[in-house]
């Protein structure tokens, strides 16, 4: 069996990541997403294995002792990381696995796996983004500014990315990712087998 490939979507907050991957995995059956794990506490609408793996502050702190994430962090006193076990079954079973993950942990993920395909999604114009930003009514000014902030921060390493993709228009964002994996499956690498047949 072929084995699946490894996805980094990354983008600052408010462009549209979630949409993006959401629209991706109504598309293509062989796509499956990466469950995080974290040490916050889980909320009444999240169901564990299913939004996170919900694990104690102890337990993650073993498994990144026994380097068994992909990448992690720690935001507001809580650790997220994604394990690299279940990301490796899905890859053996011949699945594309998308990681939908900050800037931080998608280089961590690069540097660990530098055949995986890295893709950072920006919005049309920072003035763009900032009115997503605003427009969700859930984010007051301050935030939105921190946001700002730490866009153009992640703005400064998305050179270090494979592909950037405009998020304007949701159909156009995910056909070009979709042109990207096309690409990705006819480069040399992936057809040896046809070249093999002429020896």
């Amino acid at each position: 069996m072929k084995k699946g490939r490894l996805i980094v979507i990354s983008g600052p907050s408010g462009v549209g990541k979630g949409t993006v991957v959401r629209a991706l995995l109504e598309r293509d059956p062989q796509l499956r997403v990466s469950v995080s794990a974290t040490t916050r506490p889980m909320r009444p609408n999240e169901i564990d294995g299913v939004h996170y793996y919900f694990i104690s502050h102890e337990k993650f702190e073993e498994m990144i002792a026994q380097d068994l994430f992909l990448e992690h962090a720690q935001y507001v006193g809580n650790y997220y990381g994604t394990p690299e076990a279940p990301v490796d079954r899905m890859l053996e079973q011949g699945f594309d696995v998308i990681l939908e993950i900050e800037v931080q942990g998608g280089l961590q993920v690069m540097k660990r796996r530098p055949d995986a395909i890295s893709v950072f999604l920006v919005a049309p114009s920072f003035e763009v983004l900032a009115a997503r930003l605003r427009g969700r009514g859930d984010t007051d000014e301050e935030k939105v500014l921190m946001r700002l902030q730490q866009a153009r921060m992640e703005y400064l390493v998305a050179s270090q990315y494979q592909y950037v993709v405009v998020n304007d228009r949701l159909e156009d964002a995910v056909s070009d990712v979709q042109a990207i994996l096309r690409a990705d499956a006819i480069k040399t690498e992936h057809q040896q087998h046809f070249l093999k047949e002429a020896l």
